[in-house]
């Protein structure tokens, strides 16, 4: 009898936890200056954000979105693994940008909202942390970087110890060695500007086809860069092997990249040192987990790409204090994208993401550790945006990569 009450109070417990965290509706935001926000919300009234975004897609990923909020709703919010499978699974065509992100987006509003009703930070469930804080690197430049000694010493002025640049503005698939000579340039400017107490980070952001990335790579060896990132297409993963055999720079990529699936050959093939997946398109906050796993079973270095909004930032970094094999984050403060609205407008305590000597503490708040700004959000999502990406075209006319 004492058996059979305590099976029916603890049943009656968990019943009654499911109903607490069962999703009631789902809300999107498009906010400046790109991002698209999703409100989350259970039948308790605890809410959850996530942001489900591909740059210069949002409307699209919107109705991804909403396409799937039939397999959400009504849904307890803490069946993170199982509404994960069944949005990934359910479908029978599956991955890239739009589906992905907008997974990630639905996922990290859930465990947004199961660390809140924990009373714990997200890495606390996934654990553990492994760092007191993790080091953080701030854009300098444009898409056509340009000032970038001055930039450079700003940003150290500021505390920062690391940057990243756009390495190059449009290049043909073979162009000049006059391109070359000016990429070099800005680099040579930038270490003379700071020598050697900033590491750089010089993204190529797959502008840069084989033959020129080789001979570009080859030119800034000298520098010793903290790594070059999307030498070439993420479509031509087969390439990075090749371009490593010929250098010592660590190579870089993975924001174009999605779920475990989508890092297998990457992994295997031996040509990349640091991985990038933005938690925001790879699958959201525990597939990234997974793919560090991965990637740390084959030792490679983890630093998530994160040129977006607090939300996405935020579920970087509960990834960051139980990775190991985490490094360095990339964050969106003052990066040329960001005009009309930046990071912080959409946080209550703007202190949470406070940058201390090129680092940022880890978070001890529940869930993401942040809180948004509703308000603020509301009234930025009756703006809106329609942020595209620009079509750059080489001197002959044809389209070139941006």
């Amino acid at each position: 009898m004492i058996e059979l009450f305590f099976e029916h109070r603890s049943g009656g417990r968990r019943e009654g936890e499911v109903q607490k965290l069962k999703v009631r509706t789902m809300e999107l935001f498009k906010v400046p200056p790109r991002w698209l926000f999703l409100k989350i919300t259970t039948e308790s009234g605890l809410v959850g954000w996530g942001e489900p975004i591909v740059e210069g897609r949002a409307d699209t990923v919107a109705a991804a979105v909403k396409e799937m909020e039939e397999y959400v709703i009504g849904r307890s919010a803490g069946h993170i693994e199982d509404i994960w499978q069944v949005l990934y699974r359910g479908g029978f065509y599956r991955g890239g940008p739009i589906l992905m992100s907008a997974i990630s987006g639905i996922e990290q509003a859930l465990w947004d909202i199961k660390g809140k009703s924990l009373g714990v930070p997200i890495y606390e469930l996934l654990g553990g942390p492994v760092r007191e804080r993790i080091r953080v690197y701030c854009w300098i430049g444009g898409d056509r970087p340009s000032h970038l000694a001055e930039a450079a010493k700003q940003k150290f002025a500021e505390g920062y110890t690391a940057i990243k640049m756009n390495g190059t503005e449009e290049l043909a698939w073979i162009d000049s060695y006059a391109k070359i000579e000016e990429a070099v340039a800005r680099i040579q400017g930038i270490r003379d500007a700071v020598g050697y107490s900033m590491d750089i980070g010089v993204d190529f952001h797959g502008r840069v086809h084989k033959a020129m990335a080789k001979i570009l790579i080859r030119e800034l060896e000298p520098f010793k860069l903290m790594f070059v990132e999307e030498p070439v297409l993420a479509e031509n993963d087969e390439l990075f092997a090749e371009l490593k055999r010929g250098t010592s720079i660590p190579l870089a990529t993975g924001e174009r990249h999605y779920t475990r699936w989508g890092y297998k050959r990457l992994m295997q093939d031996g040509g990349v040192d640091i991985i990038q997946p933005d938690v925001s398109h790879a699958g959201g906050i525990l597939e990234t987990k997974k793919i560090a796993a991965m990637a740390e079973a084959y030792d490679i270095a983890v630093a998530p790409h994160c040129p977006l909004g607090p939300i996405a930032l935020a579920a970087c970094l509960q990834l960051d204090f139980c990775t190991p094999n985490a490094f360095i984050q990339e964050q969106s403060l003052g990066i040329h994208y960001n005009e009309g609205s930046d990071l912080l407008d959409y946080l209550v305590d703007r202190t949470v993401f406070e940058y201390e000597r090129g680092f940022v503490n880890r978070m001890t708040g529940a869930g993401l550790g942040i809180e948004i700004d509703e308000r603020k959000v509301r009234e930025m999502a009756s703006v809106g945006h329609s942020w595209k990406n620009p079509i750059w075209r080489t001197a002959d006319g044809v389209v070139a990569e941006w």
